[in-house]
């Protein structure tokens, strides 16, 4: 089924309760309340944002206190299970959705906001895709407040240098992109595979460009298997990649942030990330804004000929926030305010990625290097959500495991695919 931009972005623009900002409207009298809320937002000017966000809100809200803890990706995930073991979520935190979320709301973890989403037509300012990734057995237990998807960010500088006139088109082309900047002396991509994730996406892409969603489908409802050829051909494409030795030394040590600076320095060509990254290395470019973002561009993942998958297919997932078994009803206010229209075509014109509510919040988007998502998304055949968040998380930290072994050279495309397969299969029947 086509899933298009409106499928994603497109919702009710009417929020008869919605908070505008710096105009919050104030919840319902209430004792003294102090909601806890951890993000990752750790970038400058987001992080301002999110502090201003909150000062609004309890301004309108005399007794609300807010309490932030802002972490880095990897540690924000290990606090959070740490806490989640514990029985003591915080009250709003971030979220991707996914099985990871529906295995705490199996676990009475997080509250069920389904009835909040119907007050005011709140649920209908979201496109239902994005809201969908948020649900569990027709429940939701969190909303997302941005949306976009995984591409290749390049420097065109370091492009021209190489004689490089286009981003490449196919996986064929990606290979002799790649090569060609080796041989102008320039690593060609940076990649942070010591925190695993950012290598799943390209084991991903290329299971989704090889088999499309229908290889997807059947290994998820085992009338196919994680095992079947799309899969292990997404091992042995990847390989290809490794094979040429295009990633900086150390890649297999280094982080996310790592890798993410190299980029930024233009210390590399290329990186495989998603709508986020732009935002995250402004900080590094106070003096010169404009010319970083004027040297950046932006591709869809390149096609594999031969494949079931479309170019048109998407890898991809928004940032979101769910709420802690024990969050007051002002924390689902709070999360009301994050997520209204107003506050999101605020932030939506401050080039913070595609917003997951009404379009008209989508419309306020001027930024030249989201554009090209936002209209990939418009074009988009199938979304699919990251597998590590999708599955269940032990199935996904499988994936992930098993994916930095394909770099490691310590795992075959067969052996990587019938693990993963192996995972999912003992996770079902457990």
């Amino acid at each position: 089924m086509k899933t298009t931009r409106r499928d994603i972005l497109a919702g009710s623009s009417a929020l008869a309760a919605t908070m505008a900002l710096g105009k919050v409207a104030p919840v319902a009298a209430q004792d003294a309340t102090t909601i806890t809320w951890w993000h990752i937002n750790t970038e400058e000017t987001l992080q301002a944002a999110c502090q201003e966000a909150a000062d609004a809100f309890v301004a309108a809200n005399p007794g609300v206190t807010i309490e932030i803890t802002v972490l880095e990706n990897e540690a924000f995930k290990t606090k959070l299970a740490t806490s989640m073991q514990s029985g003591e979520p915080p009250h709003v935190f971030q979220s991707w959705g996914g099985g990871v979320l529906a295995e705490y709301a199996s676990a009475g973890l997080v509250r069920d906001i389904t009835e909040d989403l119907k007050v005011d037509g709140w649920g209908d300012s979201f496109g239902q895709a994005g809201l969908a990734m948020y649900s569990s057995d027709g429940a939701n237990y969190g909303v997302p407040w941005r949306l976009g998807m995984v591409g290749v960010w390049y420097r065109k500088s370091l492009f021209e240098q190489a004689g490089i006139e286009a981003p490449p088109a196919t996986w064929a082309d990606f290979l002799t992109t790649v090569q060609t900047l080796k041989d102008a002396g320039i690593t060609p991509i940076s990649l942070g595979e010591g925190d695993k994730w950012p290598g799943h996406f390209y084991w991903v892409y290329l299971a989704i460009r090889n088999g499309g969603q229908a290889a997807f489908d059947a290994a998820y409802s085992r009338e196919g298997s994680f095992a079947d050829a799309p899969f292990v051909k997404a091992g042995e494409d990847l390989k290809q990649l490794i094979d040429l030795e295009p990633f900086q030394t150390d890649f297999l040590a280094q982080t996310y942030p790592d890798a993410e600076t190299l980029f930024s320095n233009a210390e590399a060509a290329m990186e495989l990330m998603g709508h986020w990254a732009p935002n995250n290395m402004d900080a590094d470019h106070a003096d010169d804004l404009e010319a970083f973002r004027a040297d950046l561009g932006w591709f869809p993942f390149p096609a594999v000929e031969g494949g079931a998958g479309l170019a048109t297919d998407v890898l991809g997932g928004g940032d979101g926030y769910a709420l802690g078994k024990d969050a007051p009803d002002a924390a689902v206010d709070f999360v009301r305010y994050l997520t209204s229209v107003e506050l999101q075509t605020d932030w939506a014109a401050k080039g913070w990625a595609v917003p997951p509510t009404v379009t008209a919040a989508s419309s306020a988007v001027t930024d030249e290097n989201i554009l090209p998502i936002m209209d990939t998304l418009e074009e988009a055949t199938y979304f699919q959500l990251y597998y590590d968040q999708f599955l269940p998380p032990a199935v996904g930290g499988v994936v992930n495991d098993e994916v930095q072994g394909l770099f490691a050279g310590t795992q075959t495309p067969e052996g990587a695919a019938q693990a993963i397969d192996d995972s999912f299969v003992e996770e079902m029947d457990s």
